[in-house]
């Protein structure tokens, strides 16, 4: 009788969950957020009207593989989110960011933002929570820029540490930054940074303490 009294209030628990989750859903107008990027960017860039390659939704055919593109941990592969994103956002100008940050606030959607595939927990791209959320996928965002006479180098958020090294040892054979060993993570912010020789791989603060610049934009 036990055993019943408890497979009743477990399945009580997961109908009730998955009610409250899809009132939270149909909450958020995906159409009215489409409408406020576009105006945004518009308004605020030079570029073309924005493309359904960059800005996915539920529907788009795309969703489901770009979602999953950089998930290392097959845990979230097995077993889906209780509620996944409305919005994929991949950016590939600063214009598209901060329309998103804008029209979140707006629209009462939170923001996961995805630099890399090295979020195990799946902070980045998951939600336990029953408020909305996209995902701001910084893939694009991936250029380094590496020039030994400075010693210095401009990365962006979506470069991991591997085309990091790569770059720096595409130009000298003595200089390096230390930030570990997985090839995978990936930069939070856009910045510069010191590139040196000798450089301790374990530093205080590692990468952070040879940061020189960071870039912050208004919204």
């Amino acid at each position: 009788m036990a055993v019943l009294n408890f497979k009743l209030l477990l399945l009580f628990m997961i109908i009730l969950s998955i009610f409250i989750c899809s009132l939270a859903t149909k909450s958020f107008s995906t159409e009215s957020f489409l409408k406020c990027f576009s105006s945004h960017v518009q308004q605020n860039s030079n570029h073309d009207p924005v493309s359904s390659e960059i800005i996915l939704t539920k529907n788009s055919s795309s969703y489901s593989s770009v979602l999953q593109s950089s998930i290392r941990n097959e845990r979230f592969l097995r077993s889906p989110s209780p509620l996944k994103p409305e919005i994929i956002l991949t950016p590939f100008h600063e214009s598209h960011v901060q329309a998103a940050v804008v029209c979140s606030v707006q629209h009462d959607l939170q923001i996961r933002v995805r630099s890399g595939g090295h979020d195990y927990e799946g902070l980045s791209y998951i939600s336990d929570h029953i408020s909305p959320f996209m995902i701001i996928d910084l893939v694009n965002f991936r250029s380094i820029r590496v020039s030994i006479e400075k010693e210095v180098a401009f990365v962006e958020a979506g470069a991991s540490l591997g085309e990091l090294y790569y770059k720096i040892a595409e130009k000298s054979r003595v200089h390096g930054f230390p930030a570990g060993s997985c090839p995978t993570v990936c930069h939070a912010p856009t910045y510069t940074i010191y590139v040196g020789e000798r450089l301790r791989r374990r530093g205080p603060g590692r990468h952070l303490t040879y940061l020189l610049n960071l870039i912050l934009k208004k919204f």
